[in-house]
């Protein structure tokens, strides 16, 4: 997809990594992980970089270093999030995605500590000492340190919740059955993406290991769809509603009408941001769902899609209720490096849970819309509007009740 910035952007320039870490970073150590594995896609398939990222020291709050939903709701600002990013070392091996049919003793102490519900602490010898970088990428978090993996053994005994273990012990569980198990279990997006991509799901004979990039996307779709099966059976809203607000240079602006599921998501990139930088024009890009759903992946808005698509269905499963959202991203020049697609669905969150408006008509609504983004932006979202496939089918709809 294009969604900004496919490629990780090295923008070291404006982050200036202190030279001042150099020698905190070591060849053998012991430390924490969160627990998180990242598993990498550059390489070519099926060939994967399997990580175990960690802390280079035994802290207790580890946690903290790889919890976007915590981030989000703490308000912790993105220097902040980098710094925690930049103290993750990437422990990693190569590996064939089938490797985990076999009975390969590092993927199962892999999957061992991606299992986990708490941190597991871990004894590591690397080939060489990491070197100092940071990557950053429009799906994934920011990526730290890496270097290849000589040696690791656990040092805590994992903490895995019965529910995980069973889903990976039951190898005639689908996969897709077992994901909609574990999330009615409670388990996050974030955690799910992990037991994805470290393939502890699934019929024994198709699991595999997932990069990360790809099991993200692949949790916010398949809840998603998981969630509109449940939402084309509920009642339509009453009336307009609308949403608005965000974080981290990222607002969203949500607008719910009376009418079935569809969605569309138009996602404004302002100038001087790091994907738009020398244009003085407003990138806009845009997808659109019907009631339906999807075939095909969302070429134009990508990841970005997905991820604000979830809190919105999760929003309609809560109440009960299903409507048409039409979905304004704008991205602004505060949002300058790019820190992984949860600041969309977190984004979102921020936006639902701040006061809904309601209105009787789609006109009221409509021009409430426009001045509350100029005001707020000094944006006219006339032209969006213009081009809204939602307010097309609306508009062109022949209600029935014209008939009664």
């Amino acid at each position: 997809g294009r969604g900004w910035c496919g490629q990780p952007c090295k923008i070291l320039a404006k982050l200036k990594i202190g030279t001042r870490n150099l020698n905190s970073l070591k060849q053998e150590f012991e430390g924490s992980s969160p627990p998180t594995v990242f598993i990498g896609s550059k390489l070519a398939y099926p060939i994967v970089n399997v990580g175990v990222m960690s802390l280079s020291e035994i802290k207790k709050d580890a946690w903290l270093y790889d919890s976007p939903n915590y981030w989000s709701q703490e308000e912790i600002n993105s220097g902040q999030i980098i710094s925690f990013r930049k103290s993750l070392i990437n422990s990693r091996f190569q590996a064939k995605v089938f490797d985990i049919r076999k009975d390969n003793k590092l993927l199962r102490l892999v999957q061992e500590i991606g299992m986990a519900s708490l941190q597991s602490d871990i004894e590591v010898k690397l080939k060489e000492k990491p070197k100092l970088k940071l990557d950053f990428d429009s799906h994934l978090l920011p990526m730290g340190p890496s270097a290849q993996l000589k040696n690791i053994k656990i040092i805590t005994n994992p903490k895995i919740p019965n529910f995980v273990e069973k889903v990976y012990f039951d190898t005639d569980l689908k996969s897709v059955a077992a994901l909609k198990y574990l999330y009615e279990k409670g388990l996050d997006e974030h955690s799910l993406s992990q037991l994805l991509a470290i393939g502890i799901t699934g019929l024994k004979k198709n699991r595999k290991l997932v990069s990360t990039r790809n099991s993200i996307t692949a949790i916010d779709d398949s809840i998603g769809r998981y969630l509109l099966t449940k939402i084309r059976d509920y009642k339509i809203i009453e009336d307009y509603t609308l949403y608005f607000g965000g974080h981290l240079g990222n607002y969203y602006l949500i607008l719910f009408f009376p009418e079935i599921f569809n969605y569309e998501l138009f996602e404004m990139v302002f100038p001087k941001t790091t994907w738009n930088p020398s244009s003085q024009v407003i990138q806009i890009m845009t997808d659109y769902e019907t009631y339906r759903g999807r075939k095909n992946y969302a070429e134009e808005t990508a990841g970005g899609y997905y991820a604000a698509r979830l809190p919105i269905l999760q929003h309609l499963e809560k109440e009960k209720k299903q409507a048409s959202a039409l979905v304004l991203r704008f991205v602004l020049p505060e949002y300058d490096v790019p820190l992984g697609v949860w600041v969309c669905r977190n984004s979102v969150r921020k936006a639902l849970f701040s006061s809904q408006l309601c209105f009787e008509t789609k006109g009221e609504m409509l021009k409430y819309a426009k001045s509350l983004i100029i005001k707020k932006l000094g944006f006219n979202i006339d032209n969006i509007l213009n081009q809204s496939r939602i307010l097309k089918d609306i508009k062109s709809q022949v209600k029935l009740s014209k008939y009664f």
